[in-house]
């Protein structure tokens, strides 16, 4: 039997900043009798306005969604409804656990989310019988929790990756290098009107080019090479840096009926 056949829920970890961008490519696999539940993860760095939007969206298509600081422990309500899912036999008076399973693109904090969930120090248990081996299963109250590994999806366009870069989802260094991928963000902020986040955190005028504001921001600091020049990629990735990390603020990349392409709606 394959694992999502043996499964009760998936658990789908996305960011809470890209929703659409975070998306695991796994989730298309799932059979429509499994239960599909999103998790936000890094709710505490996108703009609570806007997730509160996600919420509802997931929900008024049948989606349960949860959005989640991982900093601190999980919501009761959330481990209560998954525990809820074990099936049971009353003219048998079975029961087993819930199988539950964790998806997600890297470094969305599926791991973190995970942790939460099982424990920092919970054992790997048994295989469970007639389910496909080699998946690691955990054992917490109510549940047994499979793990599966952070996946991209290969055939997504490269704007995607570059654009999850800016959030920590994929490594910006191997994508390209920091300043272009921060004059890229600087002009998608600047055209969604979110100038304010730069302005915001550093005072900056956000007029101009992209090249522009990026100079500017390297002067700001102090990013600079002998001579005087900006030293422009480390600029970058400072800018890169603040941006994924929270330091510019709340932020969210997107929101419910304006994706970044329409090729990523899903």
């Amino acid at each position: 039997m394959a694992l999502w056949e043996a499964l009760d829920l998936v658990l789908e970890v996305r960011d809470a900043r890209a929703p659409l961008l975070t998306m695991s490519p796994v989730a298309a696999g799932f059979p429509d009798s499994t239960a599909v539940w999103v998790i936000l993860s890094k709710a505490d760095l996108a703009d609570p306005d806007v997730t509160s939007e996600w919420i509802r969206h997931f929900k008024e298509r049948g989606r349960s969604a949860w959005a989640l600081d991982l900093r601190h422990n999980l919501p009761e309500g959330l481990k209560k409804a998954i525990s809820a899912l074990a099936p049971s036999s009353s003219s048998k008076s079975v029961y087993r656990e819930a199988r539950v399973a964790v998806v997600g693109t890297p470094n969305v904090g599926k791991s973190m989310f995970l942790n939460r969930l099982v424990g920092r120090h919970a054992a790997v248990v048994g295989g469970v019988p007639g389910v496909t081996k080699g998946v690691s299963w955990f054992k917490c109250p109510g549940c047994l929790v499979a793990d599966s590994p952070g996946i991209l999806d290969p055939h997504s366009d490269a704007r995607v990756h570059r654009m999850m870069s800016w959030i920590s989802s994929t490594k910006g260094q191997i994508i390209g290098s920091w300043d272009d991928l921060a004059r890229e963000c600087i002009e998608f902020l600047q055209n969604r009107g979110m100038n304010r986040v730069i302005s915001g955190a550093w005072g900056i005028e956000t007029s101009g080019t992209s090249n522009e504001v990026l100079e500017r921001l390297g002067h700001r600091l102090g990013k600079l090479m002998p001579g005087g020049g900006v030293d422009l990629e480390a600029s970058g990735r400072a800018f890169i840096g603040a941006l994924s990390d929270g330091r510019l603020g709340r932020v969210s990349l997107e929101r419910p009926g304006k994706p970044v392409f329409s090729e990523v709606i899903r």
